[in-house]
């Protein structure tokens, strides 16, 4: 039971509808897709006036960059491309070791280097497209060179070189001796 010294703890009184009173009359009545539309509002304040973009060498916005001749995408190639030949050369003095330390035919030997180097080849151009999807396409950087193209194909050599070095006997046998004393 609620509390009848609190003012609003009161029970409401019910009144009894009215005639004539709550919803006022609908003025037209119903029309269906019909929408009262008022005066077009004048506009508060004056429009900014138009200006023409005056060109100033530098390019539209959002033009694409012009293409870049064919010296200096070779140009682009061949910077850091002593990481490379360091690895290739490596590659060759320890397939050299190898495979003359093997005797016999050298045909079976020269077709492991020359896959070895398409593979290579191939792991640089891997390179070269994952840099321009990431770093141009993704982060929209300009790559103003293959540095990091030719280091992991000089990683590859390197390894391979000492793939090549591991399965020859006697370098095996120098290095273990070396390595113990």
């Amino acid at each position: 039971m609620a509390d009848q010294t609190q003012p609003w703890a009161e029970r409401t009184v019910e009144v009894p509808p009215q005639a004539g009173v709550g919803v006022p009359p609908q003025r037209d009545g119903f029309r269906r897709g019909v929408a009262p539309v008022g005066q077009p509002r004048t506009p508060r304040t004056e429009p900014f006036p138009v200006v023409e973009q005056e060109p100033t060498g530098t390019g539209w916005p959002g033009e694409p960059a012009p293409r870049r001749p064919l010296s200096w995408r070779l140009a682009q190639l061949r910077r850091g491309g002593e990481w490379s030949a360091a690895g290739g050369l490596f590659a060759f003095v320890c397939w050299g070791i190898w495979a003359l330390s093997g005797g016999g035919n050298l045909s079976g030997p020269l077709l492991v280097l020359v896959l070895s180097l398409l593979v290579a080849v191939g792991l640089f151009a891997l390179a070269r497209v994952i840099g321009r999807l990431v770093l141009e396409r993704q982060l929209g950087r300009v790559r103003r060179s293959s540095r990091g193209a030719h280091l992991a194909t000089a990683v590859f050599l390197v390894g391979l070189g000492v793939a090549w070095l591991q399965q020859t006997e006697w370098v095996v046998s120098a290095w273990n001796w070396v390595t113990s004393n």
